[in-house]
């Protein structure tokens, strides 16, 4: 039997609706903001964790559902959909004030396509609605710059360096600041201090996440990483073959080790379609990254095949997501982006959170 109109009985009906990662309903978790009726038009707001949501969209057609299948003398159902990303609670918050959540993308080894990804992740999440950042750590050989179609010099604005923008993402590379012919031949000291310098003395404002783009291995980089700022998380890329996951199992432990929390495991380059007969080659074997994440107690975030546009767009500047956006490859890596950022979330609230800041989606 149905109830009648009121709040109270449509906050009965949307305590149906569970989160699949937070595992409450979405009243509990407080997502339902600025409820109206007015004659049989319900009109209400659903406030999730972040504009990456994996599952925003089904919000919406479940709340109605249990709205109509609940409420009786319902006209219309109008569900505006925000996001309020939230701040992981950190230990200081001086050097980067702007930055909600800084993510590491890491690898263990050269060659598995960290960047690519790290690249992709981030103009997935600016595609999304999230205001990001992608900071080229890795010194000794910056990509980024090439990967994102910009080679500018930065502008020097109150003793601040502003980051270039491309794709909708605030990007900043030890590239951008030295001859792309010269190479960088620096001892640990000078590379960490300008580790330290593309967060001290940039100016990247508010931002929702800042993506940290990794030397591969377990060095001098990270370790001035983690003992510079809290990291909000961490993901690490591998390749399926087991010499990849070797050196990515020594990435993991190391952010472990240091207490960052690890949101997931990536498998690059996973398999390969023959674009002619649509055979599916495991090129370098198959599953390692999945089987990984389970031995190590940590999400699989998914599988990235190899496809000739991905390392197209990486040699041209523009990355998969935004020069083949329905490709089934640019929805893969975008569902990975979007788990990524569902398991920051997880985080988050398990840690209580103290800071949020609200964005329209």
């Amino acid at each position: 039997m149905k109830k009648a109109l009121t709040e109270l009985n449509i906050l009965e009906a949307l305590k149906l609706v569970q989160d699949p990662d937070l595992h409450k309903d979405i009243v509990s978790l407080g997502f339902i903001k600025d409820l109206k009726i007015e004659n049989g038009s319900v009109r209400f707001t659903i406030d999730l964790t972040t504009p990456s949501c994996p599952v925003r969209d089904e919000f919406k057609v479940v709340a109605e559902k249990a709205i109509r299948d609940n409420i009786d003398g319902v006209k219309d159902v109008h569900i505006d959909l925000t996001a309020t990303v939230r701040t992981t609670p950190q230990r200081q918050v001086t050097l980067l004030p702007g930055v909600k959540n800084t993510i590491a993308v890491a690898s263990g080894k050269g060659g598995v396509g960290k960047s690519t990804v790290a690249v992709n992740l981030a103009v997935s999440l600016a595609l999304d609605g999230a205001k990001v950042g992608l900071l080229d750590a890795d010194i000794y050989g910056p990509s980024i710059p090439l990967m994102m179609g910009t080679d500018k010099r930065p502008q020097l604005v109150n003793q601040k360096l502003l980051p270039l923008e491309a794709h909708g993402v605030k990007v900043m590379s030890i590239g951008f600041l030295v001859d792309p012919m010269q190479a960088v031949i620096w001892r640990g000291p000078m590379v960490s201090g300008a580790v330290k310098q593309f967060m001290s003395d940039v100016e990247w404002g508010d931002l929702d996440y800042l993506v940290f783009d990794l030397p591969p291995g377990t060095g001098d980089i990270h370790l001035t990483l983690v003992q510079t700022i809290p990291l909000s998380g961490a993901v690490v890329v591998t390749t399926p073959q087991d010499i990849s996951l070797a050196d990515a199992r020594k990435a993991f432990k190391m952010f472990e080790k240091v207490n960052v929390p690890i949101l997931g495991i990536i498998e690059n380059m996973s398999y390969h379609i023959c674009s002619n007969c649509g055979h599916r080659e495991d090129i370098f074997s198959s599953g390692g990254g999945e089987k990984e994440a389970a031995e190590l107690k940590s999400p699989f975030l998914g599988a990235i095949p190899i496809y000739t546009p991905i390392r197209v767009g990486g040699d041209i500047g523009k990355p998969i997501v935004v020069m083949e956006p329905k490709a089934e490859q640019s929805e893969i890596i975008r569902s990975i982006a979007r788990k990524m950022a569902a398991q920051l979330s997880i985080r988050q609230f398990e840690a209580k959170p103290q800071m949020e800041i609200s964005l329209n989606v």
